[in-house]
């Protein structure tokens, strides 16, 4: 008999009831440290105070208006955002997997209204993901995602990560309009883009007038020490996509955008019910005053040191299990010799929460305000779960 749940997760036999930073207490009073952070969401830990603080807040005034109204919350978090990017203009979604939706069709439009609706296609990469919906799965194109749910949508090619001819030959096709691509991608192993890759293709744009769409769902909002990935290439998108950190743990997702990139987007092209609601927005507002402020992000910095050091040293200490380590920042991931699962595992009997990722990695996300001592605990943990394995 199917469950109440309907079962797409292959859940781990664990339920937390409550949880204070970097930590989770399961329902029988085990501590957990929470180095997945629900997958780079709750960027500044459980139970924050202040972000619960601005959420009781506005939960005393109103929850939701529906994009109907101004809603003053709204223009405040987008405005904050304009400031501090390359954007003109935010329009706010409640994921990531919406994001990438109207990425697509932000790009599509901006060649139609420019006269050459022809310009449909858009060029995607091996191992990306973009999320879950119909666009997103024909976007990354991989057999896992896109199995027997066919037909897809059309009008996306899928290059070889890091094939550069591949690239300068497609990208040169008439029928390209865009290129969609992780700065560093997640779920495909934290598989970091080269700067001066960021770089070459932000020049073949500009040659070839194809707008530049980068995901930063996931390495976005502070998670690499900068407030975006892409500032560490010194170079700038024509259209990205943001999620989870942005809301630190709240719904909440957005898609900056250039005015000359999202001038088709007129009244009544695109809308949300939930989009950019006064909790969300309220909540996001704070996590922007917090993550934006740069001597948070250069603390990101220097804990992203700190933890690589000590990942380095696992490494060393475990060559059979561990390979290297990747990432920028506190978006970091172990290369694995073993099954990434069997390191995941051995680590709740530690006590300790790990994601996996493709490319025989485990990913480490942990909240960007970690303390120095969690840091240090969560690579004795390590160590202790690599041991277990070893013994195994």
């Amino acid at each position: 008999m199917i469950p109440a749940v309907l079962p797409t997760y292959n859940r781990a036999p664990l339920t937390f009831e409550r949880g204070e930073g970097a930590w989770l207490v399961s329902d029988d009073g085990r501590r957990y440290l929470d180095l997945g952070a629900g997958i780079a969401v709750n960027a500044l830990g459980h139970a924050n105070p202040q972000l619960t603080e601005a959420l009781t807040a506005q939960a005393h005034k109103v929850w939701h208006l529906s994009n109907l109204y101004r809603i003053p919350e709204q223009e405040r978090l987008a405005e904050m955002l304009v400031d501090r990017t390359f954007a003109d203009t935010v329009f706010f979604t409640n994921s990531g997997t919406e994001a990438a939706e109207l990425a697509v069709k932000m790009a599509r439009k901006h060649w139609h209204d420019a006269g050459r609706p022809d310009r449909t296609r858009i060029l995607t990469f091996e191992g990306a993901f973009h999320g879950r919906s119909s666009a997103a799965i024909a976007a990354a194109g991989s057999e896992k995602m896109t199995k027997g749910f066919g037909p897809l949508l059309p009008g996306f090619t899928q290059l070889a990560w890091g094939d550069h001819e591949a690239l300068d030959r497609a990208i040169r096709e008439p029928d390209v309009g865009a290129v969609m691509i992780e700065p560093i991608q997640g779920e495909g192993g934290i598989r970091p883009l080269p700067d001066v890759c960021l770089k070459g293709l932000r020049d073949l744009c500009d040659q070839t007038g194809v707008l530049m769409i980068l995901d930063e769902v996931q390495c976005g909002m502070g998670r690499t020490g900068r407030l975006f990935a892409h500032e560490w290439a010194g170079v700038t998108p024509d259209i990205m996509m943001v999620a989870k950190g942005i809301g630190g743990g709240f719904p909440l997702g957005a898609v900056l955008a250039t005015e000359k990139a999202a001038a088709a987007m007129t009244a009544g092209t695109h809308g949300s019910t939930y989009g950019g609601n006064p909790l969300a927005c309220a909540v996001g507002a704070k996590v922007m005053e917090i993550v934006a402020d740069d001597a948070f992000l250069s603390e990101v910095r220097r804990k992203g040191a700190l933890f690589r050091q000590g990942l380095e040293g696992l490494v060393a200490s475990h060559p059979n299990l561990f390979e290297g380590v990747r990432g920028s920042g506190l978006m970091l991931g172990l290369r694995c010799k073993v099954v990434p699962a069997d390191v995941v595992k051995a680590g709740y009997a530690e006590g300790l929460l790990t994601v996996p990722a493709a490319d025989n990695v485990v990913r480490l996300l942990p909240p960007l305000n970690i303390p120095d001592a969690d840091i240090a605990e969560a690579v004795r943990r390590l160590d202790a779960a690599a041991s277990a394995l070893n013994a195994a």
